[in-house]
């Protein structure tokens, strides 16, 4: 963690999310279904379903190349052997691809603040700080202000994609994207009924969504989950898993090439510029979690690869220590543009960290306390944002969901997703668009499978380009 003091993580009031999102609220119930049946002119639902590559389609591995610049070179070759493992793991990664896609799609017009990068699994289970457990979105890296349309198409073809990966039959991973989709539509309308309050406050309860799983297999899977990560130790363990007592000092254990110290970690210059971050990460929190993160000091960092996206991508751990011996795990990542703003516009936050973080505090239901960001040194000006590295997470086993379960599942994200997508947009506008027909989902589904056979030949290419050396991988991590 470092930092440029010259930089200010005051927000600017003239600039932020609200400003650029219109509000249809304060108008009639029935104006604003009708502004949502409007958009029917601009974009007819039953055309969500093409998906046609243009003839001048950038080269997908051109846009994966251009996406990694400015990222760790030594972790590239990890992030294309990741992604080359199958489609489904091409997919996590071809965030930048697809959104270059969904920009040649129709779209109605509206805009909200969306994900950016909504597939299936950067959904899952997590603590509020009243220690409620709940389910929502949790990846936040891309969000911006873009089409609403284009977190739907992003989660409904990660069914498909996720479904032929699984070996399912190609109905069942055409109506799991189905499902998604007609659960966004059926509790958006739910959401539009809704007092703007019990909307907001909305919530889904994870143990009461594990505790309704029909096959008892997976109900005891995910309750011994939920349970492991609600001990009351798990802090502890999670010291247990990554650190260890270096004479007096705790200190992260090193695994390379996945979790590693900087180079320059017992530099004087390197130790101020920590200082230096922490402080300026402090300035981004409200005072009563300034006040708590006082009482603990920086003990250790490290660099630690993550995800599919997010490899090369400056991204670690920090560990701190209370008087007491308490430990807590931070984790750090690095914030660039989104990979929707070449598309959709520039982010009104001149800060990409606190582009993230304020895109998840506005989406999720409820969201990490320690939620902040920070400006890297004068040499780079990186942007950074932090949250914690774990807190009773409960990430979905996608791997191991038959036909049913997968559907099921398409359903709980589809109404996740409705519920993010309603805080910053007008729900009864999107359900006079949406409609009470299945057109909606009939054009999603056939949209996904297209996406899907678009996504195998992207996968081919970087194969290809693996192969030829365009690009290099390491396929064995």
């Amino acid at each position: 963690m470092t930092t440029d003091t010259s930089r200010s993580n005051i927000p600017n009031p003239t600039q932020d999310f609200t400003s650029h999102l219109r509000q249809t609220h304060v108008h009639e119930f029935d104006e604003r279904i009708s502004i949502g049946k409007a958009m029917r002119e601009i974009a007819p639902r039953k055309t969500h379903a093409i998906w046609e590559p243009p003839n001048n389609r950038p080269d997908p591995i051109d846009l994966l190349i251009k996406s990694s610049e400015g990222r760790m070179e030594g972790l590239i070759p990890i992030r294309y052997g990741r992604m080359a493992a199958s489609p489904f793991t091409f997919f996590r990664g071809a965030a930048a691809i697809m959104a270059s896609d969904l920009s040649n799609t129709p779209a109605s017009g509206l805009t909200t603040v969306i994900c950016g990068d909504c597939h299936l699994l950067n959904f899952g289970g997590f603590a509020t700080t009243e220690r409620r457990l709940i389910f929502d979105i949790n990846d936040f890296d891309e969000t911006s202000i873009a089409p609403w349309e284009w977190d739907v198409k992003r989660l409904t073809a990660s069914f498909v994609i996720a479904g032929r990966s699984n070996k399912l039959k190609e109905s069942d991973s055409r109506e799991s994207a189905f499902q998604a989709a007609q659960s966004y539509r059926i509790h958006m309308a739910e959401y539009a009924d809704m007092p703007l309050l019990q909307a907001w406050y909305d919530a889904l309860d994870l143990k009461e969504i594990i505790e309704n799983i029909e096959d008892k297999e997976h109900r005891q899977f995910y309750t011994k989950k939920l349970q492991q990560s609600t001990d009351k130790d798990s802090h502890e363990k999670e010291f247990a898993k990554l650190a260890f007592m270096s004479g007096e000092r705790p200190r992260i254990i090193d695994q390379p090439p996945l979790i590693f110290h900087p180079d320059d970690i017992l530099d004087v210059e390197h130790h101020a510029n920590l200082q230096r971050s922490v402080s300026d990460y402090l300035a981004s929190l409200s005072p009563e979690k300034h006040l708590l993160l006082s009482r603990y000091e920086l003990a250790d960092i490290a660099i630690k690869v993550v995800g599919v996206g997010s490899v090369g991508t400056y991204c670690g751990i920090a560990l701190f220590i209370s008087g007491n011996g308490d430990p807590l795990f931070l984790q750090f990542k690095q914030a660039n543009q989104s990979v929707l703003e070449p598309y959709a516009g520039a982010s009104p936050y001149r800060h990409a960290g606190q582009r993230v973080v304020v895109g998840q505090r506005l989406m999720q239901a409820a969201s990490d306390m320690f939620l902040g960001w920070y400006t890297g040194p004068t040499a780079n000006k990186n942007h950074y944002y932090v949250r914690q590295l774990r807190d009773a997470k409960v990430k979905p086993v996608v791997e191991i969901m038959n036909a049913s379960e997968l559907k099921n599942y398409a359903n709980l994200c589809g109404r996740a997703l409705a519920r993010a997508h309603a805080r910053s947009a007008d729900a009864a506008v999107l359900t006079g668009y949406l409609g009470k027909s299945t057109a909606f989902e009939e054009a999603l589904a056939g949209f996904s499978v297209a996406y899907a056979d678009q996504n195998e030949s992207d996968h081919a290419a970087l194969l290809e380009a693996i192969r030829t050396g365009r690009v290099d991988a390491i396929l064995d991590l």
